[in-house]
């Protein structure tokens, strides 16, 4: 058996540099290395989160399915990773930090269950799923929160 002690980084494919760099540096990621040999942009928070900016996603690909992403967006569903889903300390924070961004949430906030947590959905600007996910501290002041049953 292999052990697995944590998650390393998560590698991101987008199109174009400067859109992404303002939205993850909206989340809270700064440059830390420009990668010389590969188009790859190293960022990480101040929490030592790393993401790897793939800077070689072409419009083409975009435009094949018109600008949806194929994991998420079309009918028929392509394997792969669907999102990647990033702890918050304050979703509330979190909230208002996307709204004062003019960082729209694509779904939420709800929360999955009974487990005390809630989960904000945004895109990043190639369609990438991003889930901020954090411990409910008072749903009463969580505008919006919806309870999702998945029986019905």
């Amino acid at each position: 058996m292999i052990e697995i002690d944590q998650v390393d980084h998560a590698g991101i494919r987008i199109t174009g540099e400067d859109a992404a760099l303002k939205f993850y540096g909206a989340l809270g990621f700064e440059v830390l290395t420009r990668v010389e040999f590969d188009a790859v942009i190293v960022i990480k928070n101040r929490n030592d989160v790393e993401l790897n900016l793939i800077c070689n996603g072409t419009d083409k690909a975009q435009e094949q399915f018109g600008g949806q992403n194929i994991l998420m967006d079309v009918a028929d569903k392509y394997t792969g990773i669907t999102h990647l889903a990033l702890r918050v300390t304050d979703i509330k924070a979190a909230i208002e930090g996307l709204q004062e961004n003019d960082i729209a949430i694509t779904q939420g906030p709800v929360t999955f269950g009974k487990d005390g947590h809630v989960s904000v959905f945004v895109r990043d600007p190639d369609r990438n799923v991003i889930e901020l996910r954090g411990r409910m501290q008072d749903e009463d002041s969580i505008e919006g929160l919806e309870f999702y049953d998945p029986e019905g």
